[in-house]
């Protein structure tokens, strides 16, 4: 009996999966870790299919259940080109963008092909749901001072509209007819402004808030002169503003725990930096705000930072004065992908065509 969904969201090095049943209920979730040592005899991403592909058949076998049962799966979406919010049906067109021509090459990329293989043999459809590269900003907000150089969307699509959406569902808000902003707090923050259904402006992690891992907006001019000071080529650039900014830079540290420890134990140079990324998170709230000329409705504060009670006060005492802010902590992208895909399976949303 087809009465179960598959989610897949494969990582840089694991899968995770989990089956729902249609009413909701989570039967398992499991992950299956992917040594490095493994990974590095595939020479790309995709090589990496058949294997991760036989695993996954593997845990469905030891669970008990079958492909025969489900009625459809969801992947992870990767780094397709700027594509509108919501679910795609995935099609060869989408695999042959995934494989050989994608914006950046990440495992998330895989997401797509394993539920379409898994699908096949279930003779069901496969979709994937808000993948990084959700781009539906409006003109105006594009435009930056190099006529070379224009803003796009990229960030935490599947989190925040998941947080968005959830917000308004458990207080009968009409997402269609309001204006959020989002924050997702993690090892890299990004910011989403939805408004009347549409996500119009974001801020990527590279021009918002530093965080536990990333540089976040750095002023320009300095960059180029220590960029230039320590002889850095692109890959070196990244690792250093991706990998090694934020808390890292500071304390040494991308635990946001720790930091807090030193915090509660008197250290000062750490208050002040943790202080710091929540000033920088605030702002970047107040900067999407201007762009609904402050007819801001919610905030909403979500991600693993989330969690913590003193971040998210720190941050609430600051923007509160524009709207209210609710919390809803974690990342919850696994229920996020079976709840998007619900949506297209009880007609609420049509899936569109990659």
């Amino acid at each position: 009996m087809k009465n179960k969904v598959l989610v897949i969201n494969p990582g840089s090095t694991s899968t995770k999966l989990a089956l729902y049943l249609l009413d909701g209920a989570r039967a398992w979730q499991q992950e299956i870790i992917h040594p490095e040592q493994e990974l590095a005899a595939y020479p790309t991403i995709f090589a990496q299919l058949e294997m991760r592909l036989k695993l996954v058949l593997e845990v469905l076998a030891a669970k008990g259940d079958s492909v025969e049962d489900l009625v459809t799966v969801v992947g992870r979406g990767g780094l397709l080109p700027p594509v509108a919010a919501g679910a795609f049906e995935v099609n060869e067109a989408m695999l042959a963008v995934l494989e050989h021509r994608p914006v950046n090459h990440h495992a998330s990329n895989l997401g797509a092909a394993l539920a379409f293989q898994i699908a096949k043999m279930a003779a069901v459809k496969a979709y994937i749901y808000d993948p990084v590269t959700v781009d539906e900003m409006i003109d105006l907000v594009r435009i930056t001072g190099l006529k070379e150089i224009s803003r796009h969307g990229q960030g935490h699509n599947l989190n925040m509209r998941a947080a968005a959406l959830s917000l308004c569902r458990e207080n009968n808000f009409v997402y269609a007819k309001r204006n959020i902003i989002v924050a997702h707090l993690g090892g890299g923050i990004t910011l989403s402004l939805h408004s009347k259904g549409r996500i119009i402006d974001m801020i990527s992690d590279d021009e918002g808030a530093f965080s536990p891992e990333r540089a976040g907006a750095l002023p320009t001019f300095k960059l180029l002169r220590l960029l230039a000071d320590k002889n850095l080529d692109y890959p070196r650039a990244m690792k250093l503003l991706q990998r090694n900014g934020g808390l890292k830079s500071h304390l040494d540290t991308t635990d946001a725990k720790a930091v807090e420890a030193r915090v509660q134990a008197g250290d000062q140079e750490a208050k002040l930096v943790y202080e710091a990324m929540a000033l920088s998170v605030a702002r970047s709230i107040a900067k999407l705000s201007v762009v609904v000329n402050g007819a801001v409705d919610d905030i909403v504060l979500t991600g693993g930072l989330a969690c913590s009670q003193l971040f998210t006060a720190l941050v609430r005492r600051r923007v509160e004065f524009i709207a209210p802010v609710h919390i809803l902590p974690g990342e919850n992208e696994m229920q996020a992908l079976f709840a998007g895909v619900m949506r297209v399976l009880s007609g609420e949303e049509q899936a569109r065509e990659f």
